[in-house]
């Protein structure tokens, strides 16, 4: 088979990419450094440095008191997660579509699996992936390949060109990379010149919308 053809296997990132959810992450983070004195982020800060998980992230951050700082950004974040979540333009029936298609979904997110899971039942989309992996739930988490094998596993898929890691982070590309798959990026603004040097995407979308129109016309 070719680059070209339609995947056999779509892996999707979640935040920002299929739903979008940045005006909770920020509220929850915000909340969270307030209570430790330290500076708030603006939505611009949060765009750019939120890629990690916490279990990888918080430690730099908040150091050893790491896991109490992420259990009062989980509480934060749970207050309003399930009203600040909306879906991304063209996300739904991008879904829809690639259901009709009989290919195999899953998503891989750095958040925590249990909040991951509650929203895309809030969402009514937990129907439409054959598995759903968070933090905390592999091994390891993004931009370790593991999660990802473990959201194929169920469907005995095998990586290869013909499975694709959708994202819109560089945590993301790398990620799909490394578990041997297509990275694709999905974002309204293109990729800069040497913006990923080491794993530049085969794909760019500004939109699901945009990535739905691509595939229909494969």
């Amino acid at each position: 088979m070719t680059i070209h053809s339609k995947p056999r296997a779509v892996v999707f990132d979640w935040d920002n990419t299929l739903v979008d959810s940045w005006q909770a992450i920020q509220h929850a983070l915000n909340a969270t450094f307030r209570a430790y004195n330290l500076p708030e982020w603006s939505m611009d800060d949060v765009r750019t440095k939120v890629r990690k998980s916490t279990r990888d992230s918080f430690p730099a951050i908040f150091g050893d008191e790491w896991e109490a700082a992420s259990k009062l950004f989980y509480t934060q974040y749970e207050e309003i997660h399930a009203d600040a979540i909306q879906p991304a333009d063209g996300a739904a029936e991008l879904l829809e579509y690639l259901v009709s298609q009989n290919i195999y979904l899953g998503v891989v997110s750095n958040k925590r699996g249990d909040y991951l899971r509650a929203e895309a039942n809030n969402l009514d989309w937990t129907k439409h992936f054959s598995c759903i992996v968070g933090a905390l739930d592999a091994e390891r988490d993004k931009p370790d390949p593991a999660p990802v094998f473990m959201t194929l596993a169920p469907g005995k898929v095998e990586t290869g060109n013909d499975v694709w890691f959708v994202g819109d982070a560089d945590i993301d590309l790398t990620c799909g990379v490394n578990a041997g798959c297509t990275p694709v990026l999905i974002r309204p603004e293109k990729p800069k010149a040497g913006e990923f040097p080491e794993n530049p995407p085969t794909f760019h979308f500004s939109s699901c919308r945009h990535l739905c129109n691509f595939l229909q016309t494969m």
